[in-house]
């Protein structure tokens, strides 16, 4: 890496430190799902304002131009303060910047990146979780609409959004992952019931979505009629992707907690707990190397995006850690109400293994793309 963009990274990230001075230290995230919801939309807009919300995205959407490394940089300088990233959006943006129309990111961008309107992502069904490509959720032609018939689940934030990258499918029933098509689907539309459950940290992250005879315009189509496939797994890897997630950030913000609460707490370096926080802090550093890595790739554009399933390996074991140790060191406080963002992160961490593709699911994929191992 040459010395020039050395000294860019770090006269950005000083730009960065210069912003967040003035507003330390910053409020705590709500437990609250509504307050959740609020609070994050106004620090998005705050960040976006400044020019700190996809910064690789080009000018016109309110990007700079810059490399996905310094989205990366943001994400870095935010966690470090404890400070929570902006609403994942960016990374629904990305997929339409690359296989939306002209009109689609003239229209969703700008306001998906600013936080002036919230989306969800239609994927996951009842008996397609994992295996995408055995969708049912149907999409029949009719003039210039579709007519949408069926149901995901856990739909993240649906019951907020306003709006829905959808995989449906358009071809054969037995057409596997050649006949889906992915549609921009507003969630006020007649026919669409959205119904969020309540999980064990008491927060209301989920949906389930129920279409019944919805119409969707021709025109919302993202990509080709049938050409979804691409869409699809273009939006997958770019959920696993921890930058384009915000990810890094979060989890910087929960080592920062982490760190004080120790301290808090008397804990000295030589006891055992502190050589586990090490531990995860390691870990923490090395995924945000391969993250870096991974984003200079994407830049040359030899990105691999088998490698997004390292990154999602590498993500979920760092928020377990770090949720199990922050547990650990809230002791009583976490299930007696005094520190119950313990308690909470704890619980929402196990579902780190699951959400944009399974562990397991991941490692079969290195085997299979990326040992060339022989399958069972």
């Amino acid at each position: 890496m040459s010395r020039v963009t050395v000294d860019a990274e770090q006269s950005f990230r000083e730009e960065i430190r210069a912003w967040l001075a003035p507003r330390l230290p910053l409020p705590p995230l709500p437990l609250d799902d509504i307050e959740r919801r609020d609070h994050l939309t106004g620090w998005q807009r705050e960040l976006y304002d400044a020019g700190l919300v996809a910064v690789s995205f080009p000018e016109p959407y309110g990007g700079r131009g810059l490399s996905p490394v310094f989205d990366a940089i943001v994400l870095e300088e935010l966690g470090a303060v404890g400070a929570p990233s902006a609403f994942h959006y960016g990374y629904v943006a990305r997929v339409l910047l690359e296989y939306g129309s002209d009109e689609q990111r003239e229209r969703f961008i700008r306001p998906a990146l600013r936080g002036d309107e919230r989306w969800c992502q239609g994927f996951s069904e009842p008996d397609a979780g994992s295996d995408l490509a055995s969708i049912r959720t149907r999409a029949v032609r009719d003039g210039d609409e579709f007519v949408v018939t069926g149901q995901k689940v856990w739909t993240s934030r649906a019951h907020w959004a306003d709006w829905c990258l959808l995989l449906v499918r358009t071809g054969a029933p037995d057409s596997r992952h050649r006949g889906l098509s992915c549609l921009i689907l507003p969630t006020d539309c007649p026919g669409l019931t959205i119904r969020p459950f309540r999980e064990l940290t008491g927060g209301l992250e989920f949906a389930e979505l129920f279409l019944d005879d919805v119409r969707v315009p021709v025109t919302n189509v993202v990509g080709e009629v049938d050409g979804g496939w691409r869409v699809a797994m273009s939006t997958v890897a770019y959920e696993r992707g921890p930058s384009d997630v915000g990810k890094i950030a979060d989890l910087r913000a929960r080592l920062h907690r982490l760190v004080h609460t120790m301290v808090e707490r008397g804990v000295s370096t030589d006891e055992p707990l502190a050589l586990d926080l090490a531990r995860a802090e390691l870990a923490l550093e090395v995924l945000a190397a391969h993250v870096q890595r991974s984003l200079r790739d994407r830049e040359s554009g030899h990105a691999d995006l088998n490698g997004t399933s390292v990154d999602k390996l590498l993500v979920s074991s760092t928020d377990q850690a770090l949720a199990r140790l922050e547990m650990i060191a809230a002791g009583a406080d976490a299930v007696l109400g005094r520190n119950p963002r313990a308690g909470f992160d704890y619980l929402d961490s196990r579902a780190a293994s699951i959400y944009g593709g399974t562990t397991q699911i991941q490692l079969n994929i290195l085997a299979d793309r990326v040992l060339g191992l022989p399958k069972a």
